[in-house]
């Protein structure tokens, strides 16, 4: 694979050739003129991860190559130190950041500036994301919900994709998630995937919409689901039953790494899709299975249906929804459906969740119990 890069002259791009060795910078014969250069780099095909970690009370943001974190400052001074510069900046700043990875496993920049991974705080990779939707993609899952419930699929998923907006502050990474004692009744997980938006958008359509999409990441869209049922009565939300805790990581794969694995997206919808086994695990045990290339609807879709007449923004994060059989309440519907006996699952105080994409790595969460005992459900009317 290849990137191929323009940008102008300047005391920045002259440092490459020092920081960079490998990459080649053609400036007398390129067909570029006016002070302009061309960037080539050649690279493997190791998946490029990117890692947003705690540093000095900060957000980092770093490359992870073999096990070890290389901070962006390292790779070259004028990269920002975070994931949100970054991707402001993406079409300037990735090519650099892709040859720094290059680099790294040549050797050309010393292992002894990388971080051990084990040995700090991973964020979400998009620790302060500007909006985060949650999508309704896989038709598995919500046939067999509405059938667990005694009720025909609804037609209208077959004709437009639909999302709700979550609480964009309550994203998480990695690690311990605090849950209040309400969300202990029937407390859910949500196997998704989730993309990031690279640049500013609007009106954008699905056959250029891949064009904007930074990377991929797991996603593990925590539910409570009694609350959730509660306030959906009324037809609104879900609001708090998925406030609370929305967690993605444990990195950002780049949407060019995943090139390999693509495959063509469902007879009569637009944009790309990928072959991705998709596994929960509850405690080790094995809860769930899928794959992302199940989606009906794709991202690009996703994307043209939320752009409408409104600003997408670098940093937005978008969730798939949940992949068939990918959540405790599909489970339990379809369990009681087949056996009466069947014992239902939720999750409890000190259950550790693993959520693994192909390609996008393992994110682990922990669930903890809040000290506040205070409860909203009992504070109902009637």
């Amino acid at each position: 694979m290849k990137v191929r890069k323009t940008c102008e002259l300047s005391t920045w791009d002259c440092q490459i050739t020092a920081i960079l060795p490998l990459v080649c910078i053609d400036f007398a014969n390129s067909p570029l003129s006016h002070g302009k250069l061309v960037i080539l780099a050649a690279f493997n095909s190791k998946i490029m991860r990117l890692v947003s970690y705690l540093k000095d009370e900060h957000d980092q943001l770093a490359l992870l190559v073999d096990g070890l974190l290389f901070d962006m400052e390292l790779i070259h001074p004028d990269l920002p130190g975070n994931m949100h510069m970054f991707l402001n900046y993406w079409e300037d700043f990735l090519p650099v950041a892709q040859a720094g990875e290059l680099a790294i496993q040549d050797g050309n920049i010393s292992q002894e500036k990388g971080t051990n991974l084990e040995s700090v705080t991973l964020l979400s990779p998009v620790p302060i994301p500007s909006s985060c939707r949650d999508a309704y993609a896989f038709r598995q899952h919500v046939a067999s919900a509405r059938k667990n419930r005694g009720l025909q699929m609804v037609p209208e998923f077959d004709q437009y994709p639909v999302f709700y907006f979550t609480n964009h502050h309550g994203i998480c990474g990695p690690g311990e998630i605090s849950c209040m004692p309400d969300h202990f009744e029937q407390l859910d997980f949500e196997l998704e995937a989730a993309i990031v938006i690279s640049k500013t958008g609007r009106n954008i359509r699905a056959a250029d919409a891949d064009n904007y999409i930074a990377g991929l990441m797991v996603m593990n869209d925590l539910s409570a689901r009694k609350l959730q049922m509660e306030e959906m009565l009324l037809n609104l939300g879900p609001a708090k039953g998925k406030d609370f805790a929305t967690a993605v990581g444990p990195y950002l794969v780049t949407l060019d790494e995943l090139q390999p694995l693509e495959v063509p997206c469902k007879q009569g919808h637009k944009g790309k899709s990928w072959n991705l086994r998709m596994q929960c695990r509850v405690n080790g045990k094995t809860v769930s299975e899928g794959n992302l290339s199940d989606m009906d609807w794709t991202f690009a879709e996703i994307i043209e249906r939320a752009s409408y007449g409104v600003n997408l923004f670098a940093g937005d994060i978008i969730g798939s929804g949940t992949v068939g059989t990918g959540c405790f309440l599909e489970l339990n519907g379809t369990g009681k459906l087949n056996n009466p006996n069947y014992e239902l699952q939720w999750l409890q105080d000190g259950d550790e969740i693993e959520m693994e994409i192909d390609a996008l790595g393992t994110l682990q969460n922990k669930i903890t119990r809040d000290s506040d005992d205070y409860s909203l459900l009992a504070l109902k009317k009637i």
